[in-house]
């Protein structure tokens, strides 16, 4: 069977969905091929259920903090519950994905895709082999669990894998101390696994602000985790009944259950790249420039299969920016200097804009304003934990250049402030706001007194 189109979208995530309903909303003919289920990481396995577990685990805060306030709780988590409600609401939302698609008059094409040659796509599927003409290819597969960091992990479980449990273990190690590995290692602990961490730095969170770094790894011990910093496992052995983890001198530690969080690859194997003359980086990242455009004349790619920012709110605006300019009018870019990150750990951090040390190394004259209090909430109930907050400035122009938070909130109150950073606020703009209160937001309006200039 042979079918043409103007855009054939390699991969139904979140970015190849909003390409291509995009693509098709400007009267493209549009096809969308899919290997598996349709949503992609963030829905089925990633942000989503990362989230609704995050809900769950920050019960056992909140039940700790009814007690202070005159409550009497006794509550128990079932995982099998949450487990099932849980796959019952990624099938609503693949359902949802799946109409979103037909309703767009996207044609979805279930099969395993890889390029055959300039604008031809072959797909394999159940029903044979079908060749797919376009003028333009997207590449949208995003990535998956990398393996390769030391000997033995790919015998581990995975984020995939936590999120599929039933039954949680009674202990569990975490290998590595990224967004992955930071998040589960702090619900995890909450929901009564006795957890362990490993990694090679000395705090977790490589890339994010010192502030919010050393706020992580304070809040995980809080928690229970038992932070092994700068201890890097050198091998993984399976055993019977768990892993051994093998350690530099030798000591090995054994755990029913370990979660390999030391990053991700990005999907670029067997998509037939090499018949365009596409050669993925030493990462097997797919090199594009700022239009998206790759070497190949009518291919390009998005989100987490190029690893530049590998967000899904980044994948979605690059998907729709592309759409726009080929089939718009409208040619435009994504810009990727100010993106709002968040890390869903408990309580949970964000940030949007450079780091501190980002700052100082480009050499940029910076005021730094920082603020640091107990939230009522807890501090009613005898709490020790602590929201910490931090605004840079350029010292020129007087430009906030980044908002850095850690506490109850952050990840929805530095979003907020991401609209005032795109637009170019000023510390002024900021200082004759007024405040809500009682809020923790309010703060960040209420820091006038400079910490240090760097």
């Amino acid at each position: 069977m042979h079918q043409d189109f103007d855009l054939v979208v390699i991969g139904a995530g979140s970015g190849g969905v909003a390409a291509s309903r995009r693509a098709a909303a400007h009267g493209a003919r549009v096809a969308i091929v899919e290997a598996g289920r349709v949503g992609g990481t963030c829905v089925l396995r990633g942000c989503v259920p990362k989230k609704l577990l995050m809900y769950a685990a920050e019960f056992n805060d909140a039940f700790a903090t009814a007690r202070g306030y005159g409550w009497t709780v006794d509550a128990q988590f079932g995982m099998p519950h949450w487990a099932a409600a849980k796959a019952a609401e990624t099938s609503r939302l693949e359902g949802i994905y799946r109409r979103l698609l037909e309703g767009s008059g996207v044609t979805l094409i279930e099969g395993r895709a890889r390029l055959d040659g300039p604008g031809r796509v072959l797909v394999a599927g159940n029903g044979g082999t079908t060749a797919l003409s376009t003028r333009h290819v997207l590449l949208a597969t995003g990535a998956s669990p990398a393996t390769g960091a030391i000997p033995g992990l790919e015998t581990c479980a995975t984020s995939d894998d936590l999120l599929d449990l039933t039954e949680l273990p009674p202990r569990a190690a975490v290998i590595g101390a990224g967004f992955i590995g930071v998040e589960f290692a702090s619900m995890l602990a909450r929901l009564g696994v006795k957890v362990s961490m490993y990694f090679r730095g000395t705090l977790p969170l490589r890339g994010f602000d010192e502030m919010l770094r050393t706020a992580a790894l304070t809040e995980l011990q809080a928690a229970g985790v038992a932070v092994h910093a700068g201890q890097m496992p050198t091998r993984v052995q399976a055993v019977a009944g768990g892993r051994l983890l093998l350690l530099g001198d030798e000591r090995l530690h054994e755990f029913p259950w370990v979660l390999n969080a030391t990053g991700r690859r990005p999907n670029s194997a067997g998509l037939g790249l090499e018949t365009l003359g596409i050669v993925p980086d030493a990462a097997g990242a797919v090199p594009v420039d700022a239009a998206l455009q790759t070497r190949a004349p009518g291919v390009h790619a998005i989100g987490d299969l190029t690893n530049r920012v590998n967000l899904t709110p980044v994948a979605i605006a690059e998907g729709r920016a592309l759409a726009d300019t080929l089939f718009g009018g409208r040619p435009r870019t994504v810009d990727l200097s100010r993106v709002p990150t968040a890390v869903f750990m408990l309580p949970p951090l964000a940030g949007c804009g450079p780091t501190e040390a980002e700052r100082v190394a480009a050499g940029l004259p910076t005021q730094v304003f920082e603020t640091e209090f107990r939230p009522m909430k807890t501090a009613f109930t005898g709490g020790a934990q602590r929201t910490r907050m931090k605004l840079l400035v350029d010292a020129t122009s007087q430009r906030v250049e980044a908002v850095h938070m850690v506490g109850p909130d952050a990840p929805e109150i530095v979003q907020s402030l991401a609209v005032a950073l795109t637009a170019g606020a000023t510390k002024a703009d900021f200082d004759r706001t007024l405040a809500m209160h009682p809020t923790a937001a309010e703060e960040f309006v209420l820091m006038r007194e400079l910490t240090r200039v760097v």
